[in-house]
């Protein structure tokens, strides 16, 4: 029989080891778990920083790229080798006008009123003269009396021309024959002129057309009292006469067309708002051959066949020239233009730079504009460009339009 004292001792004794062995068992165990812990700490922090270096890389690149502007391109449009300007034009008859009467009287009869188509030669008006008719009558009673004279005158001469001969008078009484004969032959001389003058006058009384036409204006009725403007008081014309088969239209071409201006070489077309959608032939002949100073402009003339009176004197037109191209030019949106102090410019993009180019422009259509120097045909020229934009500023191009595509 064991005592109880012993037997505790004896436990424990026992038990210490196999505690022992328990412990040197589980001490692993304890740091696995820190461990486990500790790794995935790391490979979170890892994968957290590799994160942030790679969202600092994409916030380099983003900024990098944002610090480089986007732009638009457009390349300029060549224009035609043959350009059209569209100038207003007055259309007028080919001659024009005004009958005047040379004799003072009273009208008669006039035969054609306004609208009137006439021949050359055909009557438009009779005058009556009476004064002019009795000064006629007196001007051959005049004649005849001094050819009565200028005939005695005639035979005496010859007579004195035989006595002399047979030294029957002197020589002074013939010499005085002859003399007399001489002063009433020049009496006829000018009596004779007196009668063709008044015939002339009379002639006047019958109004003729000058030529073929239309009869424009009629200023005058029966029983008007007729001014040759013989009187202080100022003549007026009768009627106003046209030539109208073909017609005459004047244009001002500005200074920059006139040297492509040249009869031969510019065709020219008219429209006429009356006529909408309709164009008429026509065909420039001459120029003014000079600038006027106060339009800087230079007139052309354009004839324009009219055979059937369709077009009227007087309108007003609109000439379309075709005028060859002085040069190469090319047409630009005016949103690609830079308005600054120095000159106007555009941008034009080359290797990723911009390089700013000053520009000449010529004609401004509205949206576009005519670039007449400083651009070549490959230029990508910037859209829209910025207020701050700079030669050898990179930018990228995000879009380019070229010529023909839409807007």
């Amino acid at each position: 029989m064991i005592m109880p004292g012993i037997e505790e001792q004896i436990g424990s004794q026992n038990m210490g080891p196999a505690k022992d062995a328990r412990g040197s068992k589980a001490s692993p165990r304890r740091w696995l778990a820190p461990l486990i812990i500790v790794g995935m700490a790391a490979v979170i922090l890892i994968f957290g920083i590799r994160s942030r270096v790679r969202a600092q890389a994409s916030l380099r690149t983003a900024t990098a790229q944002m610090a480089v502007p986007s732009v638009s391109v457009v390349r300029p449009t060549s224009t035609a080798p043959v350009q059209e300007i569209i100038l207003p034009g007055n259309i007028q008859p080919f001659i024009s006008s005004p009958i005047y009467a040379r004799t003072d009287g009273y009208l008669k009869k006039w035969y054609f009123d306004i609208g009137a188509h006439v021949k050359a030669g055909q009557l438009l008006a009779v005058i009556e003269t009476p004064e002019v008719d009795q000064q006629l009558a007196q001007a051959r009673s005049t004649l005849a009396t001094a050819q009565a004279n200028l005939e005695l005158a005639r035979i005496t001469r010859d007579r004195y021309e035989a006595l002399l001969k047979k030294h029957a008078v002197a020589q002074q009484d013939r010499d005085n024959a002859v003399g007399n004969y001489n002063a009433n032959k020049a009496t006829v001389d000018a009596d004779n002129a007196n009668v063709l003058r008044y015939e002339a006058l009379v002639s006047f009384e019958k109004v003729y057309a000058p030529f073929d036409g239309v009869i424009t204006a009629r200023n005058t009725d029966i029983g008007d009292l007729i001014n040759s403007g013989s009187s202080a008081t100022p003549k007026a014309d009768l009627f106003h006469i046209s030539q109208t088969a073909t017609l005459r239209v004047y244009v001002n071409v500005p200074e920059e067309y006139s040297q492509g201006v040249r009869p031969g070489h510019a065709a020219a077309d008219i429209t006429l708002a009356e006529f909408p959608g309709r164009r008429f032939p026509g065909k420039l002949v001459r120029t003014a051959n000079a600038i006027n100073v106060t339009t800087r402009t230079l007139l052309v003339e354009i004839d324009l066949p009219n055979p059937s009176a369709t077009l009227l004197a007087g309108s007003y037109a609109e000439a379309h020239l075709n005028i060859p191209a002085q040069g190469a030019t090319y047409i630009l949106p005016v949103n690609a233009l830079i308005f600054r102090s120095e000159h106007l410019q555009v941008g034009v993009v080359n290797g990723g730079r911009v390089e700013l180019k000053d520009v000449t422009p010529g004609h401004d259509f509205g949206a576009d504009i005519e670039v007449v120097a400083g651009l070549k045909a490959d230029d990508q020229v910037v859209l829209n460009p910025p207020d701050s934009l700079v030669s050898g500023q990179a930018v990228q191009i995000v879009q380019a339009t070229l010529p023909g595509d839409s807007k």
